[in-house]
């Protein structure tokens, strides 16, 4: 289950964010937890690795219902986050929807310092009654969307490599609270993401991957008209500093429709060729409930 986040112009690879398998080594092995593919940028940096392996360890231990733990973030990761706002806020002013800018607003994120997932639930709880938990790595597509429709959205702590602030090959905490927390404080984005869980919940694997698409498109990667304009509401546009840069001129955009984008593949190794532009959001939301009442199995 891709969610994808930021890719520097140039880069060869984006936030993949892939759900579908497992990151994590057995707990025995405890200098490196965290098992990095070799193109990943802290894949020869020792220091980098054991400080994934302590956020994941953390995340690990923790158990549902108790405080959400607390995450030291260094100096150099508080710069990544500063970067990466540096970067991002004048696209976001100009080419994100109007809920994601009054959600930042409400949110209040620190553009200095790295915000706790308990900092940003104390806000999302009484608005939309979503709450962030954090999860040591990628995790499968079906428990992942699941979470959701218990407003549930699994999160990662840890930060991105500090030679590539604009880039990282899967979810990082910048993804998540960028992209993902000021969506989930908005109440017509927070619905849609409790559709997807709600559908995952009676879907069969089969059927997952068609979600993992949907989701993709939409609450990723989706674009809505606002007042005669096209603007961004996915996750991965709005953290993503190369992707939100390009959509206007470069992607191919169409109007969302939910049997063509279930049929179509993603790759997230790549800026995307194609993105859907949903007319509002309650459009969006009535699409989507009518195609899981009527292509679901169960």
């Amino acid at each position: 289950m891709p969610r994808k986040g930021e890719r520097e112009h140039g880069a060869a690879e984006e936030d993949v964010a892939a759900l579908g398998s497992n990151a994590l080594s057995p707990l025995t092995d405890a200098e490196d937890l965290v098992q990095l593919d070799r193109d990943h940028p802290g894949f020869r940096d020792p220091a980098y690795r054991a400080r994934r392996s302590e956020i994941a360890r953390i995340a690990l231990a923790y158990v549902p219902g108790t405080p959400i733990p607390q995450i030291t973030y260094t100096t150099r990761e508080q710069g990544v986050w500063q970067t990466v706002w540096e970067k991002l806020s004048p696209l976001h002013e100009k080419l994100a929807c109007r809920g994601y800018l009054e959600s930042c607003a409400l949110l209040a994120l620190d553009h200095r310092r790295i915000p706790q997932l308990s900092e940003v639930n104390a806000t999302l709880a009484p608005r939309t009654g979503f709450q962030m938990l954090p999860v040591a790595g990628l995790i499968a597509s079906r428990t992942f969307l699941g979470k959701m429709g218990q407003s549930i959205f699994l999160a990662t702590q840890y930060i991105r490599h500090q030679s590539q602030p604009l880039y990282t090959p899967e979810p990082d905490v910048v993804h998540e609270l960028v992209g993902h927390a000021a969506s989930l404080c908005d109440p017509a984005l927070a619905r849609l993401n409790r559709l997807f869980g709600q559908a995952a919940e009676r879907a069969t694997d089969a059927e997952i991957t068609w979600l993992e698409r949907l989701y993709w498109y939409t609450v990723e990667f989706g674009l809505v008209e606002e007042k005669g304009g096209i603007r961004a509401f996915g996750a991965g546009l709005l953290s993503s500093f190369g992707e939100l840069g390009r959509f206007e001129t470069e992607a191919s955009l169409r109007p969302f429709d939910p049997e063509e984008a279930a049929a179509r593949p993603y790759d997230p190794t790549t800026y995307q060729a194609v993105l859907y532009v949903a007319p509002s959001f309650d459009a969006l939301a009535t699409q989507l409930e009518a195609w899981f009442t009527r292509r679901l199995a169960r």
